[in-house]
């Protein structure tokens, strides 16, 4: 059973909102009585959002653009004035394979989006927090930003990447109120994953089940985990429970030993 928070009112900005893990934020924060505005690339699944959360902004952008973005920014305060809690949760598991045999393109995607994204999104939170009476930060990181992860060096130099810049914000905002933590989360069910594993085995030539049980094998609770157990974390992380919480790279992974 998920745990309980309350929200009334609160006004809650996601990125990348509109499936998966994002989405499931979005329905827990508007459950707990929140107003809930989402950015996304996927129009089909914005629209989804729309209809689902009674009041949603959904709005199409795409994290790595800095005009879409200043857009989607300008749109929430338009209509809300500001932000209360704010997620910057896109991200992409960007190429897996040999650093030498990745091309700088595909370097820059993955830092594009998990790190790019992750600064136009905090660069705005800082602004609207220190206008207001502080707030709720969360950046999205991985089990990846606190491990070394073979083939995948720019999804976890992204992640490495969040991690320090959570901790540096939670430095620079906190004597305005504000608290800045980040969610690593291990493997988590669904199709995001299902790429991931897929991707991997055609670059380390093991097949898709053994990579799964490789996965286990270096999580101590012998598990992976739900959308909803990051949703868990981000509820608790921004209700009062949390209020004294801030520069944690907040692991939700069964305890993630190896991703070896």
């Amino acid at each position: 059973m998920s745990a309980t928070f309350s929200f009334p009112g609160a006004r809650v900005v996601i990125t990348a909102g509109a499936s998966g893990i994002g989405l499931a934020f979005a329905r827990r924060f508007a459950a707990a009585g929140a107003r809930v505005a989402v950015c996304d690339v996927d129009a089909a699944a914005l629209e989804a959002v729309g209809d689902e959360i009674d009041g949603a902004l959904a709005v199409p952008a795409d994290v790595a653009d800095e005009a879409a973005m200043t857009a989607f920014f300008a749109e929430v305060e338009t209509e809300w004035g500001g932000a209360d809690i704010i997620i910057a949760n896109a991200g992409t598991g960007g190429p897996a394979g040999a650093i030498e045999n990745l091309s700088l393109a595909e370097w820059r995607s993955c830092l594009a989006v998990n790190l790019d994204g992750a600064f136009l999104t905090c660069r705005w939170a800082a602004r609207i927090f220190k206008a207001g009476n502080g707030g709720s930060l969360i950046l999205m990181a991985s089990s990846a930003g606190l491990h070394g992860y073979p083939n995948r060096s720019p999804y976890a130099t992204a992640k490495w990447g969040v991690v320090g810049l959570m901790k540096t914000l939670a430095m620079e905002l906190g004597p305005h109120g504000v608290r800045v933590n980040a969610i690593c989360p291990g493997a988590v069910e669904g199709d995001r994953m299902d790429r991931v594993l897929a991707n991997e085995a055609r670059a380390s030539g093991l097949s898709v089940d053994a990579l799964r049980a490789r996965y286990v094998e270096g999580v101590s609770l012998r598990s992976w985990v739900s959308a909803d157990d990051i949703a868990d974390a981000a509820l608790f992380l921004a209700s009062p429970a949390g209020a004294k919480i801030s520069g944690q790279a907040f692991s939700v992974d069964g305890h993630t030993h190896s991703l070896a």
